[in-house]
């Protein structure tokens, strides 16, 4: 009969055991976000699960804050387990009985009880953790929200000013063509009669490099001309004008050998070295192309 006392006793326990546990469970999913609301309705449900429960009452001490069941006192009494989180003491969880009663294990407490009382600390920790990393992720996901937002106000801004960038550059554009048609040229055409023959070409030169200003040599579509020297330009808007090396190296106060570097360095960075193309008809072409496109922008 005493086997099968203790037997019993032992099963009643392990069975008050799991109880506790499953309703700590459900208690953590009801109060998923909030670690106050989960320890005020733990500490009143913990009493229920010891041997002697209409004398018991319970004390849950973390970070700082103390939770309390219904008719709590502090007696001698009584069994306490360290709450501790990341393996830093956080507090403690503690059961009181209100009186004396026959001595157990622990005093008047069972050896099941420490181990339950042990897995509620535990679990108060793991709680708290699993909470603090739900409440971080949702914040962290609040604050992306809330950048992504910001984003895509920045983003409509700067198409806003994008577009009003493009606005003025049509009207910049507008402005030089009508200074230049109207301004300019009569200018240039009234001074042509004027200059000695030897420098007639270079007269031509700023004519047509004026006539085409609206439609620079250099195109942003023409990505390879970004590799260019600023004087690797120049020379070949000198080339493509038709001047021979000799009358480029005169302008530029350089020799011929010079001239012919920079010619290779432009076919390299053009790729068009070791092809059977004239560099001269390839800037030409180049530009007739930027300048059909253009007009039929226009268009």
């Amino acid at each position: 009969m005493v086997r099968k006392s203790g037997i019993e006793i032992e099963l009643r326990e392990r069975i008050k055991e799991l109880n506790c546990l499953y309703e700590m469970t459900r208690m953590e999913e009801k109060h998923h976000g909030s670690m106050p609301g989960f320890l005020k309705n733990l500490v009143e449900f913990i009493p229920h699960s010891w041997k002697y429960a209409e004398i018991a009452c319970a004390s849950i001490l973390f970070h700082n804050e103390s939770y309390k069941s219904k008719n709590f006192k502090w007696t001698e009494w009584k069994q306490s387990s360290p709450i501790t989180v990341n393996d830093e003491l956080a507090g403690n969880v503690t059961v009181v009985y209100s009186e004396d009663r026959p001595v157990e294990d622990e005093g008047p407490f069972l050896k099941e009880e420490r181990t339950l009382l042990d897995s509620i600390a535990q679990r108060i920790g793991d709680t708290f953790v699993r909470i603090t990393a739900q409440q971080e992720l949702r914040e962290n996901n609040m604050q992306l929200l809330i950048e992504r937002k910001a984003l895509q106000e920045t983003n409509a801004a700067l198409r806003i000013i994008l577009s009003n960038i493009e606005e003025e550059k049509k009207r910049i554009y507008e402005n030089i063509r009508l200074n230049i048609d109207k301004v300019i040229m009569p200018v240039i055409h009234a001074l042509m009669p004027a200059v000695p023959k030897n420098n007639q070409k270079y007269m031509e030169i700023l004519s047509r490099n004026l006539e085409e200003i609206t439609s620079p040599f250099i195109s942003g579509n023409v990505q390879l001309f970004r590799t260019l020297t600023p004087t690797e330009v120049n020379i070949c808007n000198m080339v493509r004008n038709g001047l021979r090396n000799k009358e480029i190296a005169q302008m530029r106060g350089v020799s011929e050998a010079t001239i012919n570097r920079h010619r290779e360095h432009i076919r390299r960075k053009l790729k068009i070295t070791n092809q059977q193309i004239n560099l001269t008809t390839y800037l030409q072409s180049v530009l007739s192309t930027e300048s059909s496109l253009l007009s039929e922008k226009k268009q």
